[in-house]
């Protein structure tokens, strides 16, 4: 990797139209309009496309399309998971074991300066057209559930057990078993031995 992609894994300012980057990116952005072009039942052939757009994952990924990864290489997948997503990762993410996101989750790392002069497309020192940005890590537990239109923002850490509501904005650090509802993402209480099914009528 070159210093510009080593500066956006670390969350410095980074520029995002660097060759390295845009290959990789499209790379991704190629793997994902195949991978949604695919069946259910196109099993080998979506096994192939995973394995190319997350080289570190676990057994038993199951990703229900569309899909939209910026670039798959940094993102680690834990163990039986299951998702219908987004992932800008600019910066690393890793994601637990057992996690399930539900659809359009979101899961950001990318960031932008505030100051639109710093923000925009200018003229770079070697005469290329692009702009600044940066990011923050984000960091997903063990045996979390994300429920549909979730977002987590940049720099954020869930716990192992967490439950994310639908339409959550998770916009800081979540502790173990939490159920989180709202916008902003808020811990509502503890998950407990109170929450089996078996204590619920159905």
């Amino acid at each position: 990797m070159d210093q510009n992609t080593k500066n956006m894994l670390a969350g410095k300012p980074y520029r995002p139209g660097t060759p390295e980057l845009n290959k990789f990116s499209q790379l991704a952005h190629r793997l994902c309009r195949d991978y949604n072009l695919t069946a259910d039942e196109d099993t080998i052939e979506r096994k192939a496309i995973i394995d190319r757009l997350f080289p570190e994952h676990a057994d038993g990924i199951y990703l229900q399309g569309p899909i939209h990864i910026d670039y798959g290489r940094f993102t680690k997948l834990g163990k039986n998971f299951y998702a219908n997503f987004t992932v800008l990762d600019t910066c690393p993410v890793t994601i637990g074991d057992n996690a399930m996101c539900g659809p359009n989750v979101s899961i950001i790392t990318a960031m932008h300066p505030l100051m639109h002069q710093q923000r925009n497309i200018r003229k770079q020192a070697d005469g290329q057209f692009d702009d600044i940005e940066y990011g923050k890590p984000v960091t997903i537990g063990n045996n979390c559930w994300f429920a549909s239109n979730v977002t987590i923002c940049p720099g954020v850490t869930i716990g192992n057990g967490c439950v994310i509501g639908a339409g959550a904005v998770v916009t800081k650090d979540i502790p173990d078993n939490s159920l989180v509802l709202g916008v902003p993402g808020k811990v509502v209480r503890t998950i407990t031995e109170k929450d089996r099914l078996a204590n619920y009528p159905y």
